[in-house]
């Protein structure tokens, strides 16, 4: 069984967001990035559980991204994965990212397609129902719990109000949250194997994007706190009236 895991680099969340081009550009001047948090300690790290159970054959992971991904990916290789893609693009159009991963998955023959649930910076979380579509493939999102059988892959995920388990016959695609692993830390030998491991580079395809940045803008500063006098219970309601909006 191959699973191909997708990742996707992230600012660092104690990053300072700033924005550049009349506020239609990330400034990522000064940014550290990191893998993907819901890609690094779910998705990938239960795939490679997954081979060292003896389950699957190969962890390989794609990421569609410039030069500038190429440390995040080498160190999902660091991690454990066998090899690595990096699609030569740079889009923040989920259907355009599905889709180059999707043509590449086409042909390489997966079994199963891990992606975290969602992305720390945009948060949309429709990657993965994305490459689903395009691969024909059935897709579960937001699983807590992978295991595997018999070309049957058994899904814990979490709805409102409880849990609910799935089954499902391989290929299939599957969103990972909290709860499918725990988060590991490459070590030394990890990091030295990581830097001969392949890390192949492949065109994107001729596909165009559908959404595209129109501007950016940071959410309204919290106001100061409005110390009230115990005593003085008039001011207080009517500033729970006119300034909180409470009726």
């Amino acid at each position: 069984m191959k699973i191909l895991v997708c990742i996707t680099k992230a600012p660092d969340t104690t990053t300072k967001v700033a924005f550049s081009d009349n506020d239609t550009k990330l400034n990522e001047a000064g940014i550290q990035w990191i893998i993907n948090p819901y890609d690094e300690w779910y998705s990938l790290v239960r795939a490679l559980e997954l081979k060292e159970a003896g389950i699957a054959s190969a962890v390989h992971m794609i990421t569609v991204g410039k030069a500038d991904a190429e440390p995040v990916i080498r160190k999902a290789l660091a991690l454990g994965g066998d090899e690595a893609v990096r699609i030569d693009a740079d889009s923040n159009d989920s259907f355009y990212v599905a889709t180059q991963i999707a043509n590449y998955a086409k042909t390489n023959g997966y079994d199963l397609v891990l992606t975290g649930k969602e992305s720390i910076d945009y948060h949309n979380a429709s990657t993965g129902a994305m490459v689903a579509e395009l691969l024909d493939m059935p897709y579960i999102t937001h699983a807590t719990k992978l295991d595997i059988a018999g070309g049957i892959a058994t899904i814990n995920r979490e709805i409102e109000g409880g849990e609910e388990t799935n089954s499902c016959a391989l290929p299939l695609v599957v969103s990972c949250q909290k709860g499918m692993a725990e988060a590991r830390i490459p070590n030394m030998r990890g990091i030295m194997a990581a830097r001969t491991k392949p890390l192949n580079v492949v065109a994107a395809s001729a596909d165009e994007s559908l959404t595209s940045i129109i501007s950016y803008e940071m959410p309204v500063q919290k106001q100061g706190v409005k110390m009230i006098d115990e005593n003085n219970m008039d001011e207080l309601v009517k500033l729970l009236h006119e300034e909180a909006k409470v009726i």
